[in-house]
């Protein structure tokens, strides 16, 4: 684990806030790993907000739905924050907010939240029915709430069990009676133990059996899924399993959070909480912004001019430097961060080794770069660069600023290649 300076305090104690809806945003048809969901409207159209406007595809997809009402422009390539252009249906707002809620049937709670359009909200995305699987009933012995928020900076986890506490239990107790779990954790980093008191009188008031909370080192990355799971459960879940297979289930606080939304209220996922911080802002907090809306009407709502920073979606360690501020707000944009520019100079790597000790996955991330730039593409499959987290830690570490994240990046794209030309 890397200990790290968080940043956190400029945040942390900052209540939620909203901020004017835009005129035109551009909702991607791509906000989670798989599949993009199928556009099910068209140029013209009149939509009301909540409104299914992207059906899931087969197998790993999710639904979109619309975070305004008002009339569709049309469905175009955007640029995405994973720096890909894929497409978005792109909606000029009427500002009146007429709703079309979920249909309250008698859905099972995997096929609600499928319905709901709700991914992983802590960054990967994935979509968060297929890990509620009926056949897994009662082989499921741990829920854990992942709220430790290990990146530098962003607070808006924090902010919401600050807010939702209550909520976020119910939709956890939701989950677990659904499939039977007999332990709930919720994990919060020692930094954040001032939760405590929002969540101990809910476990005093014998409402969730079963519940408990773990406060874990403020180390870095200890919010990934498979670090948590060995923190909460001491099992490491080996390579190429799912975290099913050990017996847990890994959620973020604020997918149980929308869960709890919309099993209860029938509400789709439209919106989301960011951290907006940095050197390069002058106007920091935590808000509640729409799917969609793009990082540029942001920076305008809030005054901040970027010019001389470089603006990073997520946190400092895994998000992306972004160069097209038109860029949209997905359902796994943590933060908008705005970073002093590095100037430095990349050097050959020296053999240090201090990236293999920073590795929370024991690989060696420096042949990653050595076989990339000896074009030797296949071997990377040998040194298990499928099971990188892309945490950043080994690159954090390098002394001589090796691009280590960028020749990983470069390297899983060149795998699949690979793969596909198998296929």
């Amino acid at each position: 684990m890397l200990y790290i300076k968080s940043m956190k305090s400029k945040t942390r104690d900052m209540s939620i806030k909203t901020l004017a809806d835009a005129d035109v945003l551009r909702v991607p048809l791509l906000q989670h790993i798989g599949k993009p969901a199928t556009p099910v409207v068209g140029t013209g159209d009149r939509i009301k907000q909540f409104q299914l406007i992207g059906q899931a595809a087969e197998g790993c997809s999710a639904c979109i739905h619309s975070p305004v009402s008002g009339c569709v422009l049309g469905i175009e390539n955007v640029q995405l924050p994973g720096g890909i252009k894929g497409q978005a249906v792109v909606i000029q707002n009427d500002h009146k907010n007429e709703q079309l809620p979920l249909q309250d049937s008698n859905m099972t709670v995997a096929k609600a939240i499928a319905a709901a359009g709700i991914v992983g909200e802590g960054g990967a995305q994935f979509p968060t029915h297929l890990k509620y699987n009926e056949a897994d009933r009662g082989k499921i012995k741990t829920l854990i709430l992942n709220g430790t928020e290990c990146e530098p900076y962003l607070t808006a986890d924090y902010a919401l069990m600050q807010v939702h506490a209550q909520e976020i239990f119910k939709g956890a107790k939701l989950l677990s009676e659904y499939m039977q779990i007999p332990e709930i954790v919720l994990v919060i980093e020692e930094q954040n133990k001032s939760l405590l008191g929002k969540f101990q009188p809910l476990l005093d008031s014998g409402m969730f059996p079963g519940f408990r909370i773990q406060l874990l080192p403020n180390g870095y990355p200890q919010g990934g899924e498979l670090q948590v799971i060995k923190s909460v459960t001491g099992t490491e879940v080996p390579r190429g399993k799912l975290p099913k297979e050990a017996g847990v289930i890994v959620n973020n606080v604020g997918t149980v959070y929308s869960i709890y939304r919309a099993l209860a209220e029938h509400v789709p996922l439209i919106s989301r909480v960011i951290t907006v911080s940095g050197e390069g802002a002058d106007t920091i907090g935590n808000f509640e912004v729409k799917i969609g809306t793009s990082v540029s009407h942001i920076l305008r709502q809030l005054h901040i001019q970027p010019e001389d920073f470089n603006v990073v979606l997520g946190g400092p360690m895994m998000g992306k430097i972004v160069y097209d501020l038109d860029v949209p707000i997905v359902k796994g944009t943590s933060g908008i961060l705005l970073l002093p520019k590095m100037d430095y100079r990349r050097n050959h790597c020296i053999g240090c080794g201090y990236c293999v000790e920073a590795c929370p996955m024991h690989l060696m991330p420096f042949k990653f770069e050595q076989l990339m730039r000896k074009h030797q593409y296949a071997a990377l499959a040998d040194y298990g660069l499928a099971n990188c987290i892309e945490c950043a830690a080994c690159e954090f570490s390098c002394p001589s600023h090796v691009a280590l994240i960028q020749s990983i990046k470069d390297g899983k794209l060149k795998l699949k290649e690979i793969s596909n030309g198998k296929n």
